[in-house]
């Protein structure tokens, strides 16, 4: 009987916006996406100029980032309801790079990372993104939320301080600390009541745009109060009411060498983000996405984005839900969330430039709080040292040290506990005279009339991390013994360290004259041995126990 048929390319890489124009497309779908097209670009305007000014840059590379690469996520990628632009986790490694190479080296490390992007998604890799353990995302996003909120106390205190505010966390405590006598009361208020604003119209008006809504009222304060408080217009001059002309970054191999540590990092954080947040969509919907054309988009997102002078682009998981449930039918609301901001810079640039940096501030502090999952992190403290120790080293090591890092040591950390755990699985049983019971539960004939034969029963994955244990096991033999079993109906893998020790057994038993019988073996794991050349005349294979005891 044949095996499923492999999905074709054109079914992995064919955008869900054709997918949905092929299902029938017609004015009741676009009048509810253009609902939820409008619900979304409201959201997303505040927290595009708000997540830009964060990561080091001016407020328009973030609506650059939402306007092209949330069109180019939501035209080419794999779901129907994936919104992309910029997102919060991304502050930490933009600011980042911004601090290292400039803004030139920024748009060249997220040039880069589109291209990294396209390889990833068209070699089928994105399977792979979710053998990232849970504790190691949970820790990194706690981390960085913990770094974005750090990153905003200048702004909710309306601080002043002396030369440059240091990316470490560390230092960086250590010169706001130094510069709260400047505080400023009128930045805290408007904080504080940006913080209520949205706090409140969650809990109590959820249809509300909270965001907006707070930055506009905030907005309106303290221009019409004339308050001293620093705004968009006062550090960064306003934003344009055009899109610039797109242009190639500039790059030569020594800029090139210099943005690639930074293109890894978008890269790697670009494909966790984007699927994350598709998986989400597909729990709220029902539907499925599919991973590798999702990341293929994230990369002519990143692309078109950085051609335009964008920052980086991936799938957001707080603007996507709110799509799902503002009523998005398909990828054609989140091209028209990118067409209404487009609109609202067109025609509301200048309005920009009196808003608070205070206000926007207080909106990332609530992204912050939102993103540090709590209850999910308690629960890993609590459910055993293993993941308690993946999740806490992953959140110190990208606090304290860099994001990448905390990765790359969680991701580490949580393979030897899997490795671990699987090895705890694996046991190797003899089978003692009086319960010779073969792998499918009838009883055997092998009975206390041949005491020379020695019967072993493996059970579980046969790997590097067990096979020690299990060749201490299989060693158990002398020279009065005549044959070995060694049943492996119950081992679902085994590889090569594995085939290896069944290798060292068999020899070590064919010099002491014992035969050697390995029952229950299926193809796959057969050819595995046979690859090792645990082959006949070392070893005979035999379907089941009950085959061997006769041979």
């Amino acid at each position: 009987m044949k095996g499923p048929m492999q999905p074709s390319f054109a079914e992995l890489f064919t955008p869900k916006l054709i997918t949905i124009l092929r299902e029938g497309y017609g004015l009741r779908d676009l009048r509810a996406d253009a609902i939820a097209g409008l619900t979304v670009a409201i959201v997303a305007l505040p927290l595009s100029m708000a997540i830009a000014i964060a990561s080091g840059v001016g407020p328009d590379r973030g609506l650059y980032a939402a306007i092209i690469g949330g069109f180019i996520v939501s035209a080419l990628g794999g779901s129907r309801f994936q919104i992309g632009g910029p997102a919060g986790a991304f502050i930490v490694l933009v600011l980042a790079c911004v601090v290292q190479l400039g803004v030139e080296g920024l748009v060249l490390a997220t040039f880069m990372s589109g291209f990294m992007l396209l390889a990833v998604g068209y070699l089928r890799l994105g399977t792979y993104i979710k053998f990232i353990p849970y504790p190691v995302t949970v820790g990194f996003t706690a981390g960085i939320a913990v770094i974005i909120f750090a990153s905003q106390i200048k702004d909710l205190l309306g601080l002043t301080l002396v030369g440059r505010e240091p990316g470490e966390l560390l230092p960086k405590l250590l010169a706001l600390a130094d510069a709260l006598p400047s505080f400023n009361i009128w930045a805290v208020l408007l904080a504080l009541a940006a913080i209520g604003i949205i706090l409140v119209a969650r809990r109590w008006a959820p249809a509300v745009p909270g965001m907006l809504v707070a930055v506009v009222a905030c907005s309106l304060v303290a221009t019409l109060a004339g308050l001293p408080v620093e705004t968009i217009g006062s550090r960064f001059g306003g934003i344009p009411q055009s899109l610039p002309m797109p242009a190639l970054p500039v790059f030569d191999w020594e800029r090139v060498q210099a943005a690639l540590p930074h293109a890894i990092g978008f890269t790697l954080l670009g494909a966790i983000e984007s699927l994350l947040s598709a998986v989400v969509a597909d729990g709220m919907t029902g539907r499925r996405h599919r991973s590798n054309c999702e990341l293929v988009a994230q990369g002519f997102a990143n692309i078109g984005s950085s051609l335009f002078g964008g920052i980086c682009v991936t799938g957001t998981i707080a603007r996507t839900a709110t799509n799902v449930r503002a009523g998005a039918r398909g990828p054609v609301s989140g091209m028209l969330h990118s067409l209404f901001l487009l609109g609202f810079m067109l025609l509301a640039a200048p309005l920009a430039a009196y808003i608070p940096l205070a206000a926007l501030a207080g909106v990332l502090a609530v992204v912050a709080w939102n993103m540090a999952e709590k209850h999910a992190f308690a629960v890993l403290l609590r459910s055993g040292p293993g993941d308690a120790l993946v999740v806490l080293v992953t959140f110190l090591l990208t606090i304290f040290r860099d994001l990448m890092e905390g990765i790359i040591v969680g991701f580490a950390l949580g393979a030897l506990l899997f490795i671990h755990r699987m090895s705890q699985t694996t046991a190797v049983q003899l089978i003692p005279e009086d319960r010779a019971d073969t792998a499918n539960g009838q009883r055997s004939r092998y009975e206390a009339n041949d005491p020379d034969v020695v019967v072993y029963r493996i059970s579980g994955a046969f790997f590097f991390g067990a096979a020690s244990a299990v060749g201490a096991a299989l060693e158990n033999i002398g020279a009065q013994h005549r044959a070995l079993v060694i049943d492996v109906s119950a081992v679902p893998f085994l590889d090569s360290t594995a085939a290896n020790t069944l290798h060292g057994v068999a020899h070590k038993a064919a010099r002491r004259g014992v035969r050697v019988f390995i029952t229950g073996a299926t193809p796959g794991i057969q050819r595995t041995l046979l690859a090792h050349d645990v082959r006949e005349p070392l070893v005979e294979f035999r379907a089941d126990v009950e085959a061997a005891l006769q041979s």
